[in-house]
């Protein structure tokens, strides 16, 4: 038990040495070379004289013989090298694993300055609960894993050719519904660049890498997710999500815009009716929407596989 135990304090020593091992080599070598330049160059004050004629001749003692000292042979300690990996992979708790994520998070993109993007306040129950959301249709803002872009949106040109007749909630006073003419917007790609970072993002993260980092981290998701009340697998879940991303098509017809209030609208009843999430790849625009499909249809493939065992 004994020789466990330091194993395990020196599995735990091992990471924190990594980060102040070049500070602990530099004193050492600035040790050794203040060392070295003493025993060569010693005190550099003015000689001392010495008048021989007061030197003491002392009686050399007679040599005293001692036993060689008895060599103890330390047994070795053997390292058990799947204990020490237990070790380092040992998940924290739901509550405390904010500072734990924010030190794998860079392993997974070389965009690491993208990471910026990612809210570090409670990431896991974040990630859980807009994925449960999403998964059935709905954008929860709030829970967003995501900082929302800092530029607004920005509508296309308004277009006279495009008007439309819409029926306003006021009624006459027979009762039929008012008719009203509403300026329409044609819808402007460039708006969908708010977006792109998010986008470069997902493109940065290794699929391979992050399916075996999703693995490490799922008793935490899953946690977080019975604490919705569930049941179930929330693998499933994420899938439902990735699913739905993939299905969307984008329309053929017009994605012209009205603003009958401060929110601009989809001109077209259809597309307005769809759900939230549906309406939010819309506005993420062609170009990334393709990204965003073509990365997670190889993570889809990937959870799959893990799922049914397959390497």
């Amino acid at each position: 038990m004994d020789n466990l135990n330091q194993s395990l304090e020196k599995s735990n020593q091992a990471s924190e040495s990594k980060a102040s091992w070049p500070l602990i080599a530099f004193i050492i070598v600035v040790m050794i070379a203040i060392g070295i330049g003493w025993q060569f160059t010693g005190d550099k004050s003015e000689p001392v004289v010495i008048d021989e004629s007061v030197l003491i001749v002392e009686e050399v003692p007679k040599t005293v013989e001692t036993l060689p000292t008895p060599i103890v042979e330390i047994p070795a300690v053997v390292v058990d090298e799947e204990i020490i990996e237990a070790v380092e992979d040992i998940l924290p708790l739901l509550d405390n694993s904010d500072d734990w994520l924010k030190l794998k998070l860079p392993e997974i993109t070389w965009r690491k300055e993208l990471l910026k993007l990612i809210i570090d306040e409670d990431m896991i129950r974040r990630f859980v609960v807009f994925t449960d959301n999403f998964a059935q249709g709905v954008i929860a803002y709030e829970y967003s894993p995501f900082i929302l872009p800092n530029t607004k949106f920005i509508p296309g040109v308004e277009s006279v050719n495009f008007k439309q007749t819409v029926q306003k909630q006021e009624k006459t006073s027979s009762g039929s519904p008012l008719p009203v003419k509403q300026q329409v917007w044609q819808w402007n790609e460039n708006s969908s660049r708010r977006f792109s970072l998010y986008v470069d993002l997902l493109r940065s993260m290794d699929s391979e890498y992050l399916v075996q980092w999703y693995s490490e981290i799922k008793p935490l998701l899953d946690e977080a997710y019975s604490e919705l009340g569930y049941d179930d697998d929330f693998t499933r879940t994420l899938q439902d999500a990735i699913t739905r991303v993939l299905d969307m098509e984008l329309p053929k017809s017009s994605m012209a815009l009205i603003q009958p209030s401060v929110m601009y609208k989809f001109a077209n009843p259809e597309l307005e009716a769809l759900p939230d999430t549906d309406k939010l790849l819309l506005r993420l625009g062609k170009d990334n929407l393709l990204v965003m499909k073509s990365v997670l249809l190889e993570l889809h493939e990937k959870l799959a596989q893990q799922e049914n065992g397959v390497h």
